[in-house]
């Protein structure tokens, strides 16, 4: 007998052996053992989810002479015949390969024939959705009202390419992604009646790199067998489907952290040399970084053992979320690059140079600031207070086309000195962290001889809900008069227009108390001098 793949010997032959869905698996049951089995069911659900597998055992349920509880018994007759293939009645179509109108007509011709043995004729359909529109017209009014004694079972990872005409003629079945703690159950059976041993930590990697696919994790399960080895680790997996060591991963990431450029070329020259592929290796890289963001926020962490979360734990408690979130898009753009560039190895050690340049990242913080201007100017027109009270509309289109245009490398020092002067003299920061502007709000306020609202809001704190919205904290609570004072529509807008400078985006402020909270709307707010301080031409109209 020749050999036969890990995810064929060990296909489930019962509901009960189907794992992670029991949401469906109880349904099929009852259906069985209640005799009200429909005449249509579609199946959907990504790959490796147990989805053919269902359908196998449920062709057998409903023909099984001997069922039990809604199990086939897998020994009698029928069950036998359907499982090694010799079973004429039950039908098992590639839609994928036989997508055509004459395949489906052979169908429509064969329904109209009585099992030879079994109670139902059951035709399973994988991939339904590569069926041509023809071949689904076709299929469209035998799936509608079949002979009582025939049955479908449609299988698709992609149910939004079906008819809406077929959907509504089928019980559909959702199936979900198999957790973590599912597929490493059913792996620790496999390893048992396969006499392999399987080390926990390598039962997570394959967990994690199956991604909720069970014939993944038995394919990755049995890549590692091949060399006749019956024990597997972590660093058999890892060798074998091509994950860089952890190490390189880690001192890259540290250099970049720490601007060390020396550090990063040569750990690059070190993966270069054991011939890994760049374009793996960089999302690698991206993954560790996002697994440090992932740690940094919830504290949880898979894939890594002890060693590896220390080193973990290290570099999220001296880098910043902004930073480390700034970091993957980054390496996600120089991946992007490199997909397309002949030179992948160039590209990527200039990207990571980059990334350990602290110049360029200054650089690029004043075009993120001035980025932050185009945005709330392209908002709509900026009127500007000038003291004599002339009132001036600044041109948005003309100055961001100006802008845009200049070249910002040659003026970065020269455009960092306009945009501090930009943001000092209309009091604007546009910082994202509000424990930094807020108190330069409340204290404007007072300077500009606004004690009322001043006195109101003095002791109170600014925090960022969402990126619309800024809620103004008080901690003592809001006295009757400061409700009166700070809910009327004047002073609404002018901390919302404070805020907005602040922020460099119009935003939307939320007072919050003990007691409620009282939603405002946010309004168009100043922008002083900007054509002035920023030295780059475009209209003024007065």
């Amino acid at each position: 007998m020749g050999y036969t793949a890990l995810y064929r010997k060990f296909r489930p032959l019962t509901f009960k052996e189907i794992v992670g869905q029991e949401h469906i698996t109880k349904t099929l049951k009852n259906q069985i053992i209640a005799n009200r089995v429909g005449h249509a069911y579609l199946f959907n659900g990504s790959r490796g989810t147990g989805k053919t597998s269902a359908a196998k055992v449920l062709a057998r349920a409903i023909n099984c002479l001997n069922p039990k509880d809604g199990e086939p018994c897998n020994e009698c007759e029928i069950c036998k015949g359907a499982i090694n293939g010799s079973l004429t009645d039950i039908v098992e179509m590639d839609a994928a390969s036989n997508n055509s109108v004459e395949d489906i007509r052979s169908i429509k011709e064969e329904v109209n024939f009585l099992p030879t043995k079994a109670k139902y004729r059951v035709y399973i359909i994988d991939e339904v959705h590569m069926l041509s529109t023809g071949a689904f017209n076709a299929l469209l009014k035998t799936l509608e009202e079949p002979p009582e004694h025939v049955k479908f079972i449609l299988a698709t990872t992609e149910p939004q390419k079906l008819p809406a005409t077929i959907l509504s003629r089928c019980q559909r079945f959702d199936f979900r992604r198999i957790s973590k703690d599912n597929i490493k159950k059913r792996l620790k059976i496999v390893g048992e009646e396969s006499n392999l041993e399987i080390t926990e930590e390598a039962l997570n990697i394959i967990a994690v790199l199956s991604e909720g696919a069970m014939r993944d994790a038995l394919s990755i399960l049995e890549r590692c067998i091949q060399d006749g080895e019956n024990k597997i680790n972590e660093d058999k997996i890892k060798d074998l489907v091509g994950i860089p060591k952890i190490t390189y991963v880690h001192n890259i990431t540290e250099a970049i952290t720490n601007y060390n450029i020396e550090e990063a070329l040569k750990n690059i020259e070190d993966v270069l040399e054991e011939g890994k592929d760049i374009v793996n290796f960089l999302w690698e890289i991206i993954k560790y970084i996002k697994d440090i963001l992932v740690y940094k926020t919830s504290g949880k962490l898979e894939l890594y053992n002890e060693t590896e979360k220390e080193k973990i734990k290290f570099i999220a408690e001296k880098t910043s979320k902004e930073k480390l979130l700034e970091l993957v898009y980054k390496l996600s753009e120089l991946e992007n690059d490199i997909k397309w560039s002949t030179q992948k190895t160039i590209m990527f050690q200039a990207g990571i140079i980059k990334l350990c340049n602290k110049q360029a990242e200054t650089n690029s913080n004043i075009e993120q600031r001035i980025e932050k201007i185009e945005k709330y100017l392209k908002s709509g027109k900026i009127i500007n207070n000038e003291p004599n009270n002339i009132k001036t509309t600044y041109n948005n289109k003309d100055y961001v086309k100006n802008i845009q245009q200049s070249n910002r490398r040659d003026m970065q020092p020269k455009v960092n000195e306009q945009v501090k002067k930009v943001e000092n003299k209309t009091n604007i920061n546009f910082s994202n962290n509000s424990e930094e502007y807020w108190p330069q709000i409340v204290n404007n306020l007072k300077q500009n001889g606004k004690i009322v609202l001043y006195t109101n809001l003095l002791n109170t704190k600014a925090v960022e809900l969402n990126d619309m919205t800024v809620g103004i904290q008080f901690p003592n609570g809001m006295t009757s008069f400061g409700k009166t004072v700070l809910e009327k529509q004047d002073n609404i807008r002018e901390i919302t227009d404070l805020v907005s400078k602040a922020c460099g985006k119009e935003m939307q402020i939320k007072y919050i108390t003990n007691t409620q909270e009282v939603q405002t709307q946010s309004v168009e707010e100043d922008l002083k001098n900007l054509a002035k301080e920023s030295d780059i031409q475009f209209n003024i109209i007065e």
